[in-house]
């Protein structure tokens, strides 16, 4: 497993997880064996396997089929615009929005659905944006060990606009250059030209 992978921990069981369901929902001041809720605990739990099926996955695994015969192809490779859906770990509200990633391959590249799953088994866990876009690009530079390897990611967090502040609408933007694109304005500025440059975006 890789090391961003969360140590294993003992999981109470099913039965466990669905009667805290019932718990919060008798705490929020509804009736947990009502007939609109009395399947809701189930239902949650298996919501859970979905939304946090990244702590069963490692993204290294993602990476390790790699292709060589690419006739020499060095140029950067862009996959931009994938969905993100994850959850704050301080209020279990969604974050939603798009993962783009680029990397400059040395010498070989890999299936261009594999980014996007290792974008989702970071995704599909307890997150904060920063330490996500870090752990995207991390695991892409030490599996591919690229030239370069840049991820931005720009969302909106509902921890922000359905509580608290309350302040729809809002786009937080991260960004992790490594190698190429940390060293060199000009790739960078070409990686942002081919995601449609965000912070101008949003700025607009």
């Amino acid at each position: 497993m890789s090391e961003d992978n969360p140590s294993k921990i003992t999981t109470p069981d099913r039965a466990a997880a669905e009667a805290a369901v019932r718990t919060l929902l008798q705490w929020a001041g509804d009736d947990p064996a009502r007939e609109g809720l009395v399947d809701t605990p189930a239902r949650v739990a298996r919501a859970f396997e979905q939304w946090f099926a990244g702590y069963r996955e490692d993204p290294l695994e993602f990476l390790e089929r790699t292709f060589e015969e690419v006739e020499g192809y060095d140029e950067m490779v862009v996959l931009r615009d994938i969905r993100l859906e994850s959850y704050c770990e301080h209020h279990l509200a969604p974050i939603l929005g798009k993962i783009h990633i680029g990397y400059m391959p040395d010498k070989r590249v890999v299936g261009i659905s594999k980014l996007a799953r290792v974008a989702d088994a970071y995704s599909k866990r307890l997150q904060i944006q920063e330490k996500l876009t870090a752990q995207i690009a991390n695991c892409i530079d030490a599996a591919l060990q690229p030239k370069g390897v840049a991820v931005v990611i720009e969302a909106e967090h509902q921890c922000m606009t359905t509580r608290g502040v309350h302040k729809p609408g809002v786009v937080m933007l991260t960004s992790s250059m490594i190698g190429a694109f940390r060293q060199g304005s000009d790739t960078r500025r070409e990686f942002l030209s081919f995601i449609g440059n965000p912070s101008s975006r949003n700025n607009s």
